[in-house]
């Protein structure tokens, strides 16, 4: 099986000779010509399986390609038997790098640009490449997949009509806040990417900050272990207080203001699990009915059916 039948291109000068094939479960396909440029390729944010097969064909038919972490990239291309040579391109080389790659560009390369997950230039310095290739009037296409903040944000059932992505929170606790504080009246779903080491911190600090929002944890989106927590971020905040630090890429989402979070029964009962394993009912059902916005002695009575339907079935 190959691709459309092209007008071969001629080499730039300094293409070695190699095969521009990929492989999909052990059968091998030629990858058609590739245009001169510089190409935008998303990789998968963990599932090699979610990848394109224009990808799969821009990175095997690629002079070279462009990458944060080779041994990440690597990984990928390997699983599909591209032997398309890797080059590091990231924000601690790039002001060296880029100049390097331009004039390959000029000269009529083919590279292809790669972030370790996802959609390149979403929290990498390639919008700084991208940017100099169009000013030097060298051609810029893109081939879309993947992206763990668009990811993110259609799991956790809160609004998509207008998102605002934020990226990483500062990781100093009063640049955090201050940044928070700014974001508080966006009028949009925020989308934040975060470490496991700092998710409690600024969970605490998005909840002080930022008032009974929903919000929704996402951890290992697409790969084996993949977790979507929800509720508000009182209560997300609190999960998260002393526990061991999750591992994983992680991506918040949080409401926007004005947005009040649900109070379903099945919404109840899971606010009131997780503060019943903290607490005593009485806190539990202060801390819920807050949250909830529902009366206390209805909180309550579902607290005690929650305890006895418990295994040790005490209520306190």
């Amino acid at each position: 099986m190959t691709g459309p039948h092209r007008a071969p291109r001629p080499a730039p000068p300094d293409s070695a000779q190699r095969s521009r094939s990929y492989a999909i479960a052990g059968h091998a396909f030629e990858a058609p010509a590739l245009a001169p440029g510089l190409h935008l390729v998303a990789t998968p944010i963990g599932n090699l399986r979610d990848i394109s097969l224009r990808a799969l064909e821009t990175l095997a038919g690629a002079d070279t390609i462009a990458c944060e972490d080779s041994r990440v990239t690597r990984k990928l291309i390997d699983h599909y038997a591209i032997a398309t040579p890797l080059t590091p391109y990231h924000e601690h080389n790039a002001a060296a790098a880029r100049p390097k790659l331009l004039a390959r560009l000029t000269a009529g390369a083919r590279i292809a640009l790669v972030s370790d997950a996802g959609t390149p230039l979403i929290s990498d310095p390639g919008y700084k490449l991208v940017r100099a290739a169009r000013e030097a009037g060298l051609a810029v296409s893109a081939v879309p997949g993947a992206s763990a903040a668009l990811m993110g944000l259609t799991v956790a059932g809160l609004p998509t009509d207008r998102f605002f992505f934020e990226g990483f929170l500062p990781p100093r606790a009063a640049a955090r806040r201050e940044r928070i504080a700014a974001l508080k009246p966006i009028p949009a779903t925020l989308v934040l990417f975060e470490t496991g080491p700092r998710l409690a911190a600024t969970l605490a600090d998005l909840a002080a900050l930022l008032g009974p929002r929903e919000a929704a944890i996402g951890r290992e989106l697409t790969k084996l272990y993949e977790e979507v927590r929800r509720g508000t971020l009182e209560a997300l905040a609190a999960a998260y207080a002393g526990a061991p630090a999750p591992r994983g890429e992680i991506v918040m989402v949080v409401a926007p203001p004005g947005e009040r979070a649900p109070t379903s029964e099945a919404d109840l009962d899971a606010l009131l699990r997780d503060a019943l394993e903290r607490a005593s009912v009485k806190d539990a059902v202060e801390e819920v009915a807050t949250i909830a916005g529902r009366a206390r002695r209805d909180v309550y009575q579902r607290a005690l059916a929650l305890k006895r339907e418990s295994p040790d079935g005490a209520a306190d």
